[in-house]
């Protein structure tokens, strides 16, 4: 099994409407495709900035194939819609994990 994450950067102003974004548009419409499975959104402690809050947004993924095929057929849409609302006010990377023990 493999975890697909992303982390964001948030401007402490939308930190708010960013995880409502999530919890309503953004994870539900990845459960529909049935790629992802198992959505975590996580806040970040250790982060220190008082101008940002950051945000981990984790999914189990049967297979890197998989994850592909969301992103070509789902994904890129819904980041580029995610990046297109926030604009300049979130910053983000993903990273593709294996899950060993």
């Amino acid at each position: 099994m493999l975890v697909y994450n992303t982390t964001y950067q948030v401007d402490v102003n939308e930190a708010r409407n960013f995880v409502i974004y999530i919890n309503e548009q953004f994870i539900p419409k990845t459960k529909e495709q049935g790629d992802l499975k198992n959505p975590r959104l996580s806040r970040i402690l250790s982060h220190k900035d008082p101008e940002t809050e950051c945000f981990s947004l984790q999914f189990e993924v049967e297979s890197s194939a998989r994850l592909h095929h969301w992103l070509l057929h789902q994904g890129n849409k819904l980041n580029a819609d995610l990046e297109n609302l926030f604009q300049k006010r979130i910053h983000s990377f993903s990273t593709l994990m294996e899950i060993i023990l």
